[in-house]
């Protein structure tokens, strides 16, 4: 599906249907500032069928997430790093989930990959943080927001499939990686220091800055593994604390890695400077320009369609997209995001009193509100690593914040539910099922 007309389906829901769009998704803020959300959270659905296929095939393995680099185009493979990093993240994320029966689960992001792998929130962590900054391409940091914190209140896994994540290893390593391997998934990225010293042929004094550069870039690695967690986590309270947990560890980590880039950069002359910048162009270009060898009509036209969807896009995201007069729009209506909120569930399962159902309504509609908070429209990349840099944590820190104020709502709403209640609303999640 267009991801841009899923978005607009989503403004159909509250300029067309004000009452039924309410009721089941808490629209508020104007209906443009939600589809802003629902276009970027769509980005990348065209590869997900091949990240599906992947996954179904078996081709990945858990011990692959060690030694595979899922930049895989920066080191001259062939496969695609999106749909690599979508198909490992998904075996991941599915091993552990109702017996790894299921192809695809409800929490995946767009393209196919999983936010939540486990009980181990952003695994490849530190390889988008050098994907954004050094090559330009901030998708998967764009990818992170509604759904992830939604995957928090309401897990899809049960306990006994959290703890095999973080159990003693044994056979069952073979199917459902650990915890520790998740979160070291990065270790074969980090700062393309070669790529970089090709690019700028650096003098004696800027190789040694872009050493120390590298150093710290893997310190920041480091800084980003320590808000592992050691066990699962039991609610969605300590669910919400770990997501806090690793994105302050994101920002700690930018934060390390500021000053040295700096001086790096400084460093260089402007022919330097522009040589260094034209990495992200031609990471670009070189995503672009790959087409299967087999079934290559198929694949122009795929690419066709691509471009035909990112235009779309960019449309929706205009301030003045008015979708009551896009029809193919409104026929998305059925196709909106599933991450809505269990409503009938909660009332029959809590059974709860008029002030808990109102601190309830906060709670839906603080989390809900992040879907404009942490809207994903398409916007051009920042021209310098500095700049790319800035926007990264700032992106973190609008996150973090988010996640924050849901935290706190989630605290209000279970400060005076019975351990009943509470048990109750930590198996919503699991019921919920593919």
């Amino acid at each position: 599906m267009g991801l841009a007309l899923a978005g607009a389906a989503l403004v159909i829901a509250a300029v067309l249907l004000p009452g039924k769009a309410e009721a089941q998704f808490g629209l508020r803020g104007g209906p443009l500032g939600v589809a802003r959300f629902a276009v970027g959270h769509m980005m990348g659905l065209s590869r997900l069928r091949h990240s599906r296929m992947a996954v179904r095939g078996g081709r990945y393995r858990s011990a692959a997430l060690r030694s595979q680099d899922p930049r895989g185009a920066e080191r001259g493979q062939l496969s695609n790093p999106y749909v690599l990093r979508a198909a490992l993240t998904a075996q991941a994320a599915l091993a552990g989930w109702q017996g790894g029966r299921r192809a695809q689960g409800w929490w995946r992001h767009p393209d196919g990959s999983y936010g939540w792998t486990g009980p181990v929130f952003w695994p490849f962590a530190h390889d988008d943080l050098t994907t954004a900054i050094i090559l330009g391409d901030a998708t998967s940091v764009s990818l992170y927001g509604y759904g992830d914190i939604y995957a928090a209140l309401f897990t899809p896994y049960a306990a006994t499939e959290l703890a095999a994540y973080t159990g003693p290893q044994g056979r069952r390593a073979r199917k459902i990686p650990s915890a520790e391997t998740l979160c070291e998934a990065s270790d074969t990225g980090g700062l393309p220091v070669d790529r970089i010293a090709s690019a700028v042929a650096p003098s004696e004094l800027q190789r040694t800055a872009l050493d120390e550069l590298a150093s710290a870039w893997n310190s920041a690695r480091d800084t980003i593994r320590t808000a592992c967690p050691a066990q699962a986590p039991a609610n969605a309270s300590e669910r919400l604390g770990l997501m806090r947990e690793r994105l302050e560890a994101m920002i700690k980590a930018t934060d390390a890695i500021e000053a040295p880039l700096t001086k790096f950069v400084g460093l260089l002359n402007d022919d330097q400077k522009a040589r260094l910048n034209a990495l992200a162009n031609e990471r670009r270009a070189a995503l672009a320009s790959r087409q299967p060898k087999d079934g290559m009509k198929d694949g122009m036209k795929d690419a066709a369609k691509d471009m035909t969807r990112d235009a779309q896009a960019a449309k929706a995201c205009q301030p003045d997209y008015d979708p009551r007069y896009d029809e193919k729009a409104q026929r998305q209506y059925e196709q909106l995001p599933r991450q809505q909120w269990p409503a009938a569930d909660i009332a029959a399962t809590l059974k709860l009193d008029e002030i808990a159902r109102a601190r309830l309504e906060v709670l839906q509609d603080t989390t809900l509100r992040t879907m404009q908070t942490l809207s994903a429209c398409p916007t051009a990349p920042a021209a310098t690593p500095q700049a790319r840099l800035a926007a990264v944590k700032a992106r973190l820190a609008t996150m973090l914040e988010a996640v924050g104020g849901v935290t706190d709502a989630l605290d209000d709403f279970e400060a005076d539910l019975s351990d009943e209640q509470k048990a109750g609303f930590e198996a919503l999640g699991p019921k919920r099922g593919a």
